[in-house]
């Protein structure tokens, strides 16, 4: 199987050993690429065994950290710091609830999205709306059906997006404006005849 998804132009590079050596051992998800190249198909593959009750919520979230930050140094620093201050990923495992169920609506995204946001439910340091929306990206993405879809906005993303798609600040974001965007990308992948994901990786790249 081809291991790009339509739109993705390069695996994430990363350092597999210094990752490794940064975070703690019950973290460290199984069978990632030991070369360090990461494309998007890997980390679903991890969110996928993570929904079955195979791999755990801090695995999960060093799988899109660590695809998340890639080369960039101070990341396994800030990864640690968000996997130390929950110990157990019950925070993450209460923030996902809504978004691992098999068909997520508008309601579970925007449950899900507040939750990572609310320092009394499941905000962690260091995770902040352009990392936790790659969480809700990799585990309530549902591949083939078209509609709203969880997608990232990050710094890169908010500053390429048309004014239409209702994303009025430069980060920071409002569950609102997470949501005008993600029903943007939806009427943009139905005129086009592509994935929800494959508009959003084109505004990514055209910076």
């Amino acid at each position: 199987m081809q291991k790009s998804l339509p739109g993705e132009q390069a695996p994430m590079t990363v350092n597999v050993d210094r990752w490794r050596a940064g975070l703690p051992p019950d973290a460290w998800p199984e069978n990632l690429p030991p070369s360090g190249d990461l494309w998007r198909r890997d980390v679903f593959a991890v969110a996928d065994a993570y929904r079955a009750g195979c791999t755990s919520p801090r695995q999960l979230l060093t799988a899109v950290l660590i695809w998340g930050y890639g080369a960039i140094g101070y990341g396994p620093w800030r990864a640690g710091r968000s996997l130390g201050a929950d110990p157990d990923g019950k925070h993450l495992a209460y923030a996902l609830e809504e978004v691992s169920a098999p068909a997520p609506d508008e309601d579970a995204l925007l449950t899900a999205y507040r939750r990572f946001r609310d320092p009394n439910h499941a905000r962690l340091p260091w995770l902040g709306p352009g990392l936790f929306t790659k969480v809700l990206y990799f585990v309530g993405y549902r591949r083939g059906v078209g509609g709203v879809q969880p997608l990232i906005l990050d710094r890169v993303v908010a500053s390429s997006l048309p004014a239409e798609a209702g994303v009025g600040r430069a980060s920071g974001w409002l569950s609102e404006e997470w949501l005008a965007y993600l029903r943007w990308a939806a009427e943009q992948a139905q005129a086009d005849g592509v994935e929800p994901d494959a508009v959003e990786m084109a505004v990514f790249y055209d910076r």
